[in-house]
């Protein structure tokens, strides 16, 4: 197929969706063009980093922070959500214009839109194209997590924003969930949590839910390296409101269990962007707060095991499953496998109270032979279920029904006259 691709931000490692459906798609012998936006430096070469696949081709534009916070100011007086404009730029959408307006333009057989943040796209090319179906990636329903961060997030910056945003983000998902082809989410919890957001008297669009994969080959499980036997780590964006409220949740009410019985064990806290509140817990000497770090994975083969208290939340973990790629033993609490099939005990550990979360840890780090075989477990899992080349070829069929729905929609509305 021939694939227009908009995702409104620079697809990444860390941004693994976006950058693994789009290479996947490509290595499969699709023609992929990628619409997207840069903030800087560092994300330019993330973009020279896609434009080696062949069959792909990257359009991408200059997003400054200034043009973000701008599109934010003049929203805050109408009914749109800040998350809806916050990526927009006129200099992209006429790029997408242009792209869809040229000679070959009905080589583009679907046009993919990806997040909230990239919905405005979306509505921009079913105004203008009505040849070429538009599906929407909502990845997570929005508005599920707002709900929750207004409720419980411990970041206080990130209850007021979805405070402020909640209301506007529900009436605007809601009003989203009938305007494309199809629509994806990564979780059967997201898809229901934006189907109760659509009025009802509306007809929702076709949902499916296409969950993350991993790159196995990547986050292998890196035998050469020898595991500390005392060290937690704890990953993910540092600076995002929920990690905030997970790991917070951890060091006040986890940890000091953990302490009380061992004293030696170490928490290793590893992600960009961390917030003064989470760098000064590194004033415990017991805990390492490392920011930014290149590459994730010599952190996940250490480790004695990952731990993933999630509080709250919504679409696919992949802190999970790129823990247990690398053989390393998780716990985590229900709501952060809700995306997996996973099964408790045999591939991870699962509690929620804090004194059944310190347990589990304490387990896995008094018995080096039962964290090996489930580390090995958990690995097996997540090659049996989550190649991101099985993950793409789901997506293809989602394409083809998209494609193969307009068509008939155009058949009925202009019958064969003979």
């Amino acid at each position: 197929m021939n694939i227009l691709f908009i995702v409104p931000y620079m697809p990444n490692l860390v941004r693994v969706r976006s950058f693994n459906l789009i290479r996947q798609l490509a290595e499969r012998g699709n023609q992929v063009t990628v619409c997207t936006l840069w903030t800087d430096s560092n994300e330019r070469v993330d973009g020279a980093s896609l434009e080696k696949y062949s069959g792909l081709e990257l359009i991408a534009v200059s997003q400054s922070r200034w043009r973000s916070l701008w599109n934010c100011l003049l929203a805050l007086p109408s009914t749109v959500p800040l998350q809806a404009v916050f990526s927009w730029q006129p200099e992209l959408a006429d790029n997408i214009e242009e792209r869809l307006k040229s000679q070959d333009a009905f080589k583009y057989q679907v046009v993919h839109v990806e997040h909230l943040r990239g919905a405005q796209y979306g509505l921009f090319v079913k105004s203008r194209f009505q040849h070429v179906p538009v599906v929407w990636d909502s990845v997570d329903c929005i508005s599920y997590l707002f709900k929750q961060a207004a409720r419980q997030s411990r970041s206080y910056f990130g209850k007021l924003m979805t405070r402020l945003d909640l209301y506007r983000t529900h009436r605007y998902e809601g009003w989203l969930a009938s305007r494309f082809d199809r629509v994806l989410f990564t979780t059967a919890v997201d898809r229901q949590a934006l189907l109760d957001l659509v009025p009802a008297n509306v007809k929702p669009s076709p949902m499916d839910v296409l969950p993350n994969g991993v790159d196995f080959e990547y986050f292998s499980a890196g035998e050469e390296i020898e595991r500390d036997p005392t060290t937690i780590v704890f990953s993910g964006k540092m600076g995002y409101h929920a990690n905030v409220t997970m790991l917070m949740f951890l060091v006040r009410e986890v940890m000091p269990l953990v302490w009380a019985q061992k004293p030696e064990v170490k928490l290793l806290v590893v992600g960009k962007d961390p917030t003064a509140r989470v760098r000064s817990l590194a004033e415990n000497p017991a805990i390492t707060v490392t920011g930014t770090v290149p590459d994730m994975r010599p952190y996940l083969r250490k480790a004695t095991l990952a731990v993933v208290p999630m509080v709250y939340g919504a679409g696919f973990q992949n802190k999970v499953v790129e823990a247990m790629a690398c053989s390393t033993p998780v716990v985590a609490t229900p709501r952060a496998i809700l995306a997996l099939s996973a099964q408790p005990g045999r591939d991870l550990l699962v509690a929620e109270r804090p004194d059944e979360i310190a347990a589990q840890i304490l387990q896995l780090v008094d018995n080096p032979d039962y964290r090996r075989q489930l580390g090995e477990n958990g690995r097996r899992y997540v090659q049996q279920n989550h190649s991101w080349s099985g993950v793409a070829e789901q997506l293809e069929d989602v394409y083809r029904k998209a494609i193969q729905a307009l068509s008939e929609r155009g058949k009925s509305t202009f019958p064969d006259r003979g």
